[in-house]
């Protein structure tokens, strides 16, 4: 797969996400990932398995632009695929997340006592 990504030159601060150019995301058709700085291509490697609703060759595509980021902005990875990051998206990441608040806020009420 031949990567999309392009270094995005543009300075100062960017009001909404909408100024970023397609070619500055790892999935640039769903415009998801973008991969403007080391901080945002090392997210994008943890947070690739979460990302939902696009199909295989998306991700192979998004891989391509990942790798091409991280040796513009010199971020070693140490997966050599797409398939060591996880090829399943978490499913019912919302409810889980609301379970384990609950869970917390339990927890801090109980320790208070």
């Amino acid at each position: 797969m031949r990567a999309t990504w392009k270094p995005h030159e543009k300075h100062g601060r960017l009001t909404t996400q909408s100024d970023l150019p397609d070619s500055v995301y790892a999935f640039p058709k769903e415009r998801k990932e973008p991969l403007t700085d080391a901080r945002h291509v090392r997210n994008a490697v943890a947070r690739f398995d979460q990302v939902t609703g696009v199909s295989g060759a998306a991700r192979d595509l998004a891989w391509a632009n990942i790798k091409k980021a991280a040796r513009h902005y010199d971020v070693d990875l140490s997966e050599g695929s797409r398939q060591e990051l996880g090829v399943k998206p978490q499913r019912n990441r919302k409810a889980r997340a609301k379970r384990a608040a609950a869970t917390r806020k339990k927890k801090a009420r109980k320790s208070r006592r």
